[in-house]
């Protein structure tokens, strides 16, 4: 099966991962919150002189800070998921897959040798990816397979 060659082939680089957008752990939740904002991101890398050292992603915003009540003024570095799962642009795809489905990640950092960012891997990319493999069986799926409309669309 093609696909499944691929996957274990092709390596994370071919889904060109998107650049990283890098805060530092001192930095503040506000700030990290309004980089998120600005740049329509939904994961910030947290580095330390360069090195990946945790991600803030939404959902920290909301289960560590809203959710417990704490300020927008306290530093990232106190509320990120620290020592993330990463894969380096070497990996291949299965990989990745494999390490996103086992910790339920919707972003993977991307890493260097040295263990500085050089991208984010986001499921979207990987979705697309494997549209790239199926583009008749995907883009010609009715919204629920199976389902009949009860009324005519459309004027």
């Amino acid at each position: 099966m093609e696909l499944a060659r691929n996957l274990r082939v092709d390596s994370v680089s071919r889904l060109e991962p998107t650049a990283p957008h890098r805060v530092e752990a001192t930095q503040l939740v506000q700030d990290a919150v309004y980089l998120m904002r600005s740049e329509s991101v939904g994961c910030l890398l947290v580095c330390q002189q360069g090195t990946l050292v945790g991600v803030f992603t939404e959902r920290d915003l909301l289960c560590r800070v809203l959710g417990l009540g704490k300020s927008l003024s306290i530093p990232i570095g106190d509320v990120m998921t620290a020592e993330p799962i990463t894969v380096s642009a070497k990996d291949s795809i299965r990989v990745a897959i494999r390490k996103m489905q086992h910790g339920g990640y919707r972003h993977l950092p991307v890493v260097d040798e040295n263990n500085r960012p050089t991208g984010v891997l986001s499921v979207k990319r990987i979705v697309h990816y494997l549209a790239e493999h199926y583009p008749a069986a995907i883009y010609n799926l009715p919204p629920e397979p199976g389902s009949i409309p009860n009324e005519r669309e459309g004027a």
